[in-house]
């Protein structure tokens, strides 16, 4: 038996494939050094002073994540501690970022260690005709974090997606599940025509609108399999444009 076949075995396959980016930072979660594969990813030159450089690359409403990582595995006791765990999306690379504390004999802090790796090929389309350096690759399986693992989830089986201040809850059959991306940052990976946004707060995946009516002066999409039933909201800007999706005429 072949034992590519073996789902494991291709798991090790990827990470055996993935270059890992690592920075060592202190108590006070200044940088003190990475590796090679970690100055290549990021802009060390762009971004000074060095010492600052892990919260400074981060974009603005991504830098409270990182704040967030950095206090839960200050938070961790050493012996127990499982590395916490966040997805990142920048320009054309979707990356996933572990963190975990370093303690000395007395077990307390002495710094931190943040591991990352370069995921995009894992959750997006791959061989893309049309994919651009200027493009963002559309993702196939969204990052959801599940007691500190990452999972990834077929967008297939994606139902719809709500936005949870910087993060997003990912919608399924199965129940909903808490991803590290802003529903913005999903909008322009996701492909526009099977997911529409269709409210400031709410992305659907097209397939599983199972009906569209009138609440009072509100109009509210219905998705199949979604448990409890809940009404997903359309803002009024967007109706038309959604009728038209689903291949009705706007009235």
């Amino acid at each position: 038996m072949d034992d590519r076949a073996n789902p494991h075995h291709n798991q090790l396959y990827l990470f055996e494939k993935f270059e890992v980016g690592v920075i060592h930072l202190d108590a006070q979660r200044k940088v003190l050094a990475m590796n090679d594969f970690a100055r290549k990813i990021l802009p060390v030159e762009e971004k000074q002073p060095f010492d600052q450089l892990v919260t400074s690359f981060h974009p603005e409403r991504s830098q409270p994540k990182v704040g967030f990582l950095l206090d839960q595995a200050s938070a961790c006791p050493v012996a127990n501690a499982v590395p916490m765990t966040m997805i990142i999306n920048i320009p054309e690379q979707v990356l996933l970022i572990k963190v975990t504390r370093l303690g000395d004999a007395q077990n307390h802090t002495t710094g931190f260690v943040l591991v990352f790796y370069d995921v995009t090929q894992v959750v997006s389309q791959a061989g893309e005709a049309d994919a651009t350096p200027s493009r963002n690759v559309l993702l196939t399986r969204i990052p959801v974090v599940v007691n500190h693992q990452v999972v990834f989830l077929d967008t297939h089986d994606v139902l719809g997606l709500e936005s949870k201040a910087h993060y997003t809850r990912v919608m399924t059959r199965e129940g909903s599940h808490f991803c590290n991306l802003s529903i913005g940052d999903l909008q322009t990976r996701l492909d526009p025509k099977r997911f529409a946004r269709v409210h400031r707060c709410y992305i659907v995946n097209l397939e599983a609108v199972e009906g569209l009516s009138r609440e009072a002066s509100k109009t509210v999409l219905t998705l199949k399999g979604l448990r409890p039933q809940t009404p997903i909201p359309v803002s009024r800007t967007e109706v038309a444009r959604v009728k038209e999706a689903l291949g009705l005429r706007a009235r």
